[in-house]
């Protein structure tokens, strides 16, 4: 599918940021031009890059507004799947077996239905932030953007929302985002950090900390509601 390829030069994707993510995605207002370099390369070398907005998670919530913070590694790496949300895939693809784990954990966790898709923007509308460390990836190739200049960009987005006086939930799943963890336990704000295994088969059930049973869904629900802001309706 042609169109879950990235939509224009990494460059322009930035120039294209909200106002109000702008400064806080920019040091200095400076695009990151290594990473930009670097992105533009492998397209023009013929790669497949994922997805089409990479900041489509930015664009459909406000810093203001964030309430949960979910960080996964990078987005998904097959045909159609990634749109920009971690976890997330458009309507009418099918729900692939990492995000189906998630939806175990919620009927497990909280009642919840199987939703009729995957698309998780309706999770953005109230707030969550779905977010990757690393925001490209080519095609059958996880991580293949990891180390390039990413990390810098999700950091300062991080430890912003960190330090705001507004109480946060983050939640860390996987090795890749709990890497963050030192960042965010820096920060002043009030917060909630809930950590678990990456909910991928391969490691949604194994141990220290399986992801299937982490509740972390009524745990994020009960601080919110603690510090006088509504549930998530997962």
């Amino acid at each position: 599918m042609s169109c879950s390829r990235l939509a224009a030069p990494l460059a322009a994707q930035f120039a294209g940021l909200c106002p109000s993510w702008r400064g806080i995605v920019l040091a200095q207002d400076e695009v990151p031009r290594d990473l930009c370099a670097f992105v533009d390369r492998r397209i023009g070398e013929g790669a497949t890059v994922y997805p089409p907005r990479p900041f489509a998670a930015l664009a459909l919530t406000d810093p203001q507004d964030v309430r949960v913070v979910i960080l996964g590694q990078d987005p998904y790496h097959g045909p159609g799947q990634a749109h920009g949300l971690a976890f997330s895939v458009p309507p009418g693809v099918r729900v692939p077996p990492t995000l189906r784990n998630v939806f175990a954990e919620l009927r497990r966790d909280l009642g919840c239905a199987m939703p009729a898709d995957g698309d998780l923007s309706r999770w953005a509308a109230q707030g969550v932030l779905l977010l990757n460390a690393v925001l490209t990836v080519e095609d059958g190739a996880p991580a293949s953007h990891a180390g390039r200049g990413w990390e810098f960009v999700t950091d300062r987005i991080l430890a912003t929302l960190a330090a705001a006086p507004r109480p946060c939930v983050f939640m860390l799943w996987g090795m890749h985002a709990q890497r963050k963890r030192a960042l965010l336990d820096a920060a002043p704000g009030p917060r909630a950090l809930l950590t678990a295994n990456h909910p991928s088969p391969l490691s949604a059930r194994r141990g220290p900390q399986p992801f299937l049973g982490c509740g972390h869904f009524s745990s994020a629900n009960h601080f919110l509601t603690r510090h006088g802001l509504a549930a998530i309706d997962w």
